[in-house]
């Protein structure tokens, strides 16, 4: 069983709201390994959209998150590919209107 932890940092323009949190938690849930998330003092269970809604981590800011399991590594690089790609979110801009 593996333990990773790495850093990420927010890049999409509206940081983590709604939809990228759920895209998180999505992605997060195809696996088994436990996901953790930390944004300075607040630790959350990363397969749970109240808990990464709490986080409230805008643009530029960094995260931590820990995978523990058997597919630590395959959740892991999972994640940070969905967070680097700004959780496909990049054309939204501060203020602008969202589609649902």
């Amino acid at each position: 069983m593996a333990v990773i932890e790495r850093e990420a940092r927010i890049v999409n323009p509206l940081g983590m709201h709604v939809r990228p949190g759920a895209e998180f938690v999505k992605v997060a849930n195809r696996f088994k390994s436990a996901v953790e998330v930390r944004k300075d003092d607040a630790v959350v269970n990363g397969k749970s959209i109240l808990g990464m809604m709490t986080l409230a981590a805008e643009c530029g800011s960094s995260i931590m998150i820990k995978t523990d399991g058997d597919d630590a590594e395959q959740a892991m690089a999972a994640l940070l590919e969905l967070v680097a790609a700004g959780f496909h979110e990049m054309h939204l801009k501060p203020g602008a209107k969202e589609d649902a």
